[in-house]
């Protein structure tokens, strides 16, 4: 996969759960996972590249935080339109 993308899970309409997929090869698996500012979990493969963000409390997310976790793991930041999904609940 060679761009980021939002996969969001819903419970009755509520999203209860998020994972930003990071650009990964095929192949690449989670090696360790690692906490963040604002309860993000990031998940490393072994060589240390990220490969993903999980977002288990949508109803509390705030972009600056991600945004600010990204420039840490050196990826692009997201727009807010990227996130509209969870911005919107």
């Amino acid at each position: 996969m060679k761009h980021s993308y939002l996969e969001v899970t819903y419970r009755k309409g509520h999203p209860i759960a998020a994972y930003y997929y990071l650009p990964r090869r095929e192949g690449d698996r989670s090696a360790r996972t690692e906490r963040l500012d604002g309860g993000l979990l990031v998940d490393f493969i072994a060589d240390g590249r990220p490969i993903g963000i999980e977002i288990p409390s949508p109803s509390r997310f705030d972009l600056t935080t991600l945004n600010a976790a990204l420039q840490r793991l050196g990826q692009e930041p997201v727009r807010p339109e990227e996130f509209s999904p969870l911005l919107a609940a």
